[in-house]
């Protein structure tokens, strides 16, 4: 597996354990039998985490066609990793900025990611301007 595909899977266990953990913290609240009981997310932090998890199911399938046709296209590996990684920087630091209530850097973090998104994806076709 490429680092970028590890990053996919990096991706999808930061949007599972974003909701995960605030579950877990809140678990004498959070009642499994009724997990999406919107008296739960009453709680600020819970909202907000609510919110990263939904961003970040809403991310991913873009963040994972774009690596997977990259890679497919034969664009550089390297930049693929790099920027794959970078990804996963700006979606960590975005989650953060979430929970702790920044909604301006939130914004920029989740345009950021967007471009670089934008980038894996036309990576295959501006590879033949790209240094090897």
């Amino acid at each position: 597996m490429t680092i970028a595909e590890w990053c996919v899977f990096g991706s999808l266990m930061l949007y599972l354990l974003t909701i995960a953990s605030i579950k877990w913290i809140g678990f004498r609240r959070f009642d499994n039998a009724r997990p999406r009981d919107p008296g739960f997310y009453d709680d600020p932090i819970a909202e907000r985490a609510l919110g990263a998890h939904q961003n970040g199911v809403e991310a991913f399938p873009f963040f994972a066609i774009a690596v997977l046709l990259a890679e497919f296209r034969a664009a550089p590996q390297h930049l693929i990793n790099e920027l794959a990684i970078l990804f996963l920087i700006v979606r960590i630091a975005y989650v953060f900025t979430y929970l702790g209530n920044r909604p301006t850097l939130r914004s920029i973090l989740w345009s950021i990611g967007f471009a670089i998104n934008i980038g894996i994806f036309f990576l295959p076709a501006i590879r033949h301007w790209l240094p090897g």
